[in-house]
């Protein structure tokens, strides 16, 4: 929570000025039990009228100020404290745009929402809460006690024997409810996730008919959520009782013992009046006070859990240093000029898993080449394309772009020679125009034409009454499956990348739509490097070179006949989708063997 603090700094003048009219406000209100006092003693007991209207006055005029100090003080306490909450909320979402793929699954998205929305605002509580109490209760209990000194001594001491009494009730339900507080907000942390779950998700949902268990499902951690908040509400509910006992029994001793010191003629009524006010005073601060300090401690949990996501080391590409694998690497394959991407027994092991997802990785791709990748699921396509812009760090091997080793890289540099369509189609709020620029923010309207013609998405655009101005609902919600894939080509293509990966973006296409955009694509005056990955055997069967994965490991390389010849995974692949090819080879191969035999 320390280092959060920096973001106070443009607000010093606010975290001095809000304590200092707090402090005000408090001596004003120290003085309203001695103006009370004057008024019984002097004005009632002497029936002196006007005396009680100049004293009544002085009571208002303190008020008003006590009022407006505090308003100040609210003030510049709300302005430190939401100063605070936006340069923490600025930083940590810059901070989390800067993380690896590797941070960002193991912290879980729903994890970062909770840092980014429930924990900083109660981090800006608590800022706001310090500024405004931290000096103020403790100033006002020992400044009533010290008050009370002013008036009597003995009964003072009542005050000193009270105040550790309420100390202990006050301070002991804090001790055991602080640490409940903080599993709250882990149960919290469960409630966010499965709501994000449940909304992302919620076609899915409706369409396998699982709204009942998905509810049942809520309403168990909620209770769980709603149980935990309520065991700790009850505890801390003891408080206000308990102190209400000890300061109403105190207050009538202390009444009592007024009356005694009366009748010896030691003090006065109103002096006894006086010393009840501070003793009331003294019981509220003390309640402020511990719910200050809850407020605190679970700012400060926040707070260390927001520290937590910055001390996560930044830096999206963690491939390595480009001396730990210098240019003359002895695993490295022949370079040449046209070498456009190079894999040199590769590797990839995921932060705590157990195998590797890729092993001895090697092929190379040519400027202008088109490369297939295919496999079964979960066989490392999806893994082998994050490699090339850096997404994962590869833990094995040397991987070369454009003739240089990866790590040589600056991150801008990278992924400025690459675009990339993910597996999920995302689009953003806004407009057609604003998210294809994303690809380009300086492409013209010809170039953004000319990327929907080739990802065979103009036809989607023209027929919207906005045509590129046309709105995209959050996440594309108002654009079918196909479109999304087909924009999110288009936004690819606009960067003119020298390298293009398509990441199974092609699935909800039909396949003459899926034809159309590979041949449009192999008419690329650029001639971009493409690398296709796909579960259809149609969709790669024509590229330049196939990459065969099984299990990690390359099971094949070359072109759809020669993996036919020899692939026994890729036959696998390809007679499973196109039947009718197994039974006209094995007729081919019958008649082959026949005219054989009779010749």
């Amino acid at each position: 929570m320390k280092q959060l603090l920096v973001y106070l700094n443009d607000y010093k003048k606010e975290c001095v000025f809000a304590p200092l009219f707090k402090m005000l406000e408090a001596v004003f209100e120290l003085l309203v039990p001695l103006v009370m006092a004057a008024v019984i003693d002097k004005g009632i007991a002497g029936n002196d009228i006007p005396y009680i209207i100049q004293m009544c006055l002085v009571m208002v005029l303190l008020g008003i100020v006590g009022l407006i100090s505090s308003v100040t003080a609210q003030y510049f306490s709300a302005k430190a404290a939401t100063g605070f909450g936006t340069g923490v909320r600025h930083a940590l979402f810059s901070h989390i745009q800067k993380l690896s793929f590797t941070n960002l699954d193991h912290i879980g998205t729903s994890t970062l929402i909770t840092r980014m929305t429930s924990d900083i605002n109660q981090a800006q509580n608590g800022v706001n809460m310090v500024l405004r109490l931290f000096l103020r209760s403790p100033f006002i209990v020992f400044g009533a006690m010290i008050m009370a000194f002013t008036i009597d001594v003995r009964c003072a001491l009542i005050f000193v024997v009270t105040i550790p009494m309420l100390s202990v009730v006050v301070f002991g339900v804090m001790y055991i409810s602080i640490p409940l507080y903080k599993k709250v907000q882990n149960k919290l942390d469960a409630v966010t996730l499965h709501t994000r779950e449940n909304l992302t998700g919620v076609r899915v949902i409706r369409a396998f008919h699982m709204e009942e268990e998905e509810r049942a499902e809520y309403e168990e951690r909620n209770q769980e959520l709603t149980a935990m908040q309520m065991f700790v509400g009850k505890i801390s509910g003891l408080m206000n009782p308990v102190t209400y006992v000890i300061i109403n029994g105190v207050t009538a001793y202390l009444i009592y013992a007024g009356a005694l010191r009366v009748e010896s003629g030691v003090i006065t009524q109103g002096e006894v009046v006086a010393l009840v006010n501070y003793m009331g005073q003294i019981l509220v601060e003390l309640i402020k006070l511990a719910n200050l300090i809850v407020t605190i401690t679970k700012a400060i949990a926040c707070g260390n859990r927001i520290q937590n996501v910055f001390e996560i080391p930044e830096g999206e590409r963690e491939t390595g240093g480009a001396e730990e694998r210098p240019s003359g690497h002895p695993c490295m394959p022949f370079s040449s000029a046209e070498e456009m991407v190079a894999f040199s027994h590769v590797g990839l092991h995921y932060e705590n898993a157990g195998a590797e997802s890729l092993t001895d990785i090697s092929f190379t791709a040519r400027k202008g080449e088109t490369i297939g990748v295919i496999g079964g699921t979960g066989s490392g396509k999806t893994s082998l394309v994050h490699l090339i812009p850096g997404f994962y760090p590869h833990t094995k091997g040397v991987i070369r772009i454009a003739g240089k080793d990866i790590a040589s890289y600056s991150k801008e540099e990278l992924r400025g020679k690459i675009g990339i369509v993910m597996q999920k189609a995302v689009l953003f709020a806004g407009t057609i125009r604003e998210n294809l620029l994303w690809g380009n923010p300086d492409a013209s309207d010809e170039d953004l034409r000319k990327a929907l013609e080739i990802a065979q998405a103009l036809e989607v655009v023209e027929k919207k009454d906005g045509k590129l101005d046309s709105r995209v609902s959050q996440g594309g919600k108002n654009f079918s499956g196909g479109q999304k894939q087909r924009l999110t080509i288009a936004r690819a293509l606009v960067r003119r990348p020298e390298i293009l990966i398509l990441d199974d973006s092609a699935s909800a296409l039909d396949f003459a739509t899926d034809a159309a955009l590979r041949r449009a694509i192999a008419g690329m005056e650029e001639q971009p490097t493409v690398f296709i990955v796909s579960q259809r055997a149609s969709s790669i069967q024509y590229a330049d070179k196939i990459l065969v994965l099984d299990d990690g490991m390359l099971a094949g390389v070359g072109t759809h006949e020669e993996l036919l010849e020899r692939c026994e995974t890729y036959q696998e692949i390809y007679y499973s989708q196109f039947p009718e090819k197994r039974t006209l080879k094995g007729k081919a191969a019958a008649l082959k063997k026949e005219a054989a035999n009779h010749g």
